[in-house]
């Protein structure tokens, strides 16, 4: 979405994965710190989301957004991974209705592209690829 865009920097867009949150593992947690953002629906109120977006006090790169209404799961920015990570047989292009307007999309005719969020979950996209370890 639109923050991930703008607290992620780069290219205009954010590359998050999907992981179980028991499983992550940090080294120099005490430079983390956490960002809310503030979030206005359709009629301009503002919120700030529980969502916390983590991200390095030292030099500002997005790590990961961990959700407590989702508690076993965690979003890791793949820019934040230090191991090697697969080439995906094909990518889904998400919330590209919030893409800025200078963003072309670079897809294949595999990619699968989306204004908002796809019916298919994560995990759902690793079982259908055979990725499930």
């Amino acid at each position: 979405c639109s923050i991930c865009r703008k607290t992620a920097g780069g290219g205009g867009f954010a590359i998050n994965l999907g992981g179980d949150a028991g499983t992550l593992k940090v080294d120099g947690r005490e430079h983390v710190r956490i960002y809310h953002a503030v979030m206005r629906d359709e009629g301009g109120i503002a919120e700030r989301s529980p969502a916390e977006r983590h991200f390095c006090g030292e030099c500002g790169s997005a790590l990961w957004l961990w959700d407590p209404r989702w508690p076993e799961l965690i979003h890791p920015f793949a820019s934040a991974i230090d191991t090697p990570l697969p080439i995906p047989p094909e990518r889904t292009h998400l919330m590209l209705g919030s893409k800025a307007p200078w963003v072309e999309v670079r897809a294949d005719a595999r990619d699968k592209q989306f204004d908002e969020y796809p019916d298919e979950s994560i995990a759902e996209w690793h079982e259908r690829l055979g990725l499930v370890r």
